[in-house]
């Protein structure tokens, strides 16, 4: 996977100054995900790794089936990833222009999964507390997961909270171990 991410950061990266330089970046995000569902379609899949394409032919097939939702700059960075036959990195690449956005803009996306479900209450309190925590600003994407037995598992980026019950007797359970 890290392979993959190599490959995609100097085109995310591009098109992140690019769409920051010129106050684009939702609309790019928003393309670079669409470009991205795309490339993921099975038949898709099959046009961009079809040999006898040359890249032109899959960079003209790729635009016209995303008809007008892309810009001409858009469409001219299709034209430049297919180039350099790298089409099938658009999930990766849109992922990481949406790392960058986050990043600029100090937000980021936090996945709380619960053993029952949250009321907005209880959401607006996890969501000042984690944005005090992480110095950001906090979108929540909140989940039910009976197996938890109790308790909640916060996932922000490459930091995890368990704190569910099945955690607790998980830890448990290899403190006995050892």
């Amino acid at each position: 996977m890290a392979e993959l991410t190599t490959l995609a950061r100097p085109y995310a990266k591009a098109a992140f100054e690019h769409a920051q330089a010129h106050q684009q970046l939702a609309s790019w995000s928003a393309m670079l995900g669409l470009a991205a569902a795309v490339s993921q379609d099975d038949t898709m899949q099959r046009v961009l790794k079809a040999p006898r394409l040359t890249s032109a032919e899959k960079a003209a097939t790729f635009i016209d089936v995303c008809g007008d939702k892309f810009d001409v700059k858009v469409q001219n960075f299709i034209h430049v990833v297919a180039e350099n036959d790298r089409l099938l990195l658009l999930p990766e690449i849109a992922a990481l222009f949406d790392l960058y956005k986050a990043e600029q803009e100090k937000s980021v996306d936090v996945e709380v999964t619960s053993a029952f479900a949250l009321n907005q209450e209880q959401q607006d309190k996890l969501a000042k507390v984690l944005s005090a925590r992480l110095d950001r600003e906090v979108r929540l994407q909140v989940a039910e997961d009976k197996s938890l037995i109790g308790g909640i598992v916060i996932r922000a980026g490459d930091l995890v909270i368990d704190g569910s019950i099945r955690g607790k007797l998980a830890n448990l359970a290899e403190a006995l171990k050892s």
